[in-house]
């Protein structure tokens, strides 16, 4: 029998919403810290937010993190550490980002159009991946449907990887996704929404129905 999927709620930026999603018995929630994000909030104020979250549920999300920034996260106390990159990133990055985490702690999300190859590489680095849907101008948060087949093959190729799926996923496609993408981690953010980083608590408390 397919245990349960480990559901993240990402963009969180009320405390309202964090209690929800804990209630609701969500495995992480994630902090957005990439400024350009309309559901960015600063480091002290997701410091702030994640004060509530059990230890080993905080995950810090940013796009090409800095050295010293990822370092001041380390520090603030998250517990996984989610990194956007497109495919211009110089990938000597990311052994660094690996040797200051740990690669138990890190989650790499590499920025995948349907043309680029994915790299293998980055495997070396992370043991958790997240694809997202590509947009040309956006790092996450898009509220489109990406490719689950892509998805699929990814994880068949190299099943002793943690992948998290994202991209528009919503209680109207939660179960859909779960038998096309075979995911085992799924990642909540805009589906769930009233407005960017506003939470919609009918939508996650539905959300959690249809996958618990």
């Amino acid at each position: 029998m397919r245990s349960l999927p480990k559901i993240k709620v990402c963009g969180l930026t009320r405390e309202e919403d964090v209690k929800l999603t804990l209630s609701l018995g969500a495995d992480y929630l994630g902090f957005i810290l990439y400024p350009q994000s309309p559901r960015a909030v600063p480091l002290d104020r997701a410091v702030e937010l994640a004060a509530a979250v059990p230890v080993g549920q905080r995950v810090a999300v940013d796009v090409a993190t800095s050295l010293d920034d990822l370092k001041r996260y380390l520090y603030a106390g998250f517990d996984y550490f989610q990194i956007h990159f497109g495919a211009d990133f110089d990938h000597s990055n990311l052994a660094k980002y690996s040797k200051i985490v740990g690669k138990e702690k890190l989650w790499l999300a590499p920025r995948l159009a349907s043309e680029d190859t994915f790299s293998e590489d980055i495997l070396d680095y992370a043991n958790t991946i997240l694809i997202d849907t590509f947009v040309n101008d956006q790092f996450g948060g898009t509220g489109k449907v990406g490719d689950w087949t892509r998805f699929n093959a990814l994880k068949e190729r190299y099943p002793q990887t943690n992948w998290v799926l994202a991209g528009g996923l919503s209680p109207s496609n939660l179960l859909d996704a779960l038998a096309s993408a075979t995911a085992d981690h799924l990642d909540i953010n805009s589906g769930v929404e009233i407005a960017p980083g506003i939470k919609d608590g009918a939508k996650l408390r539905e959300a959690f129905k249809v996958l618990r």
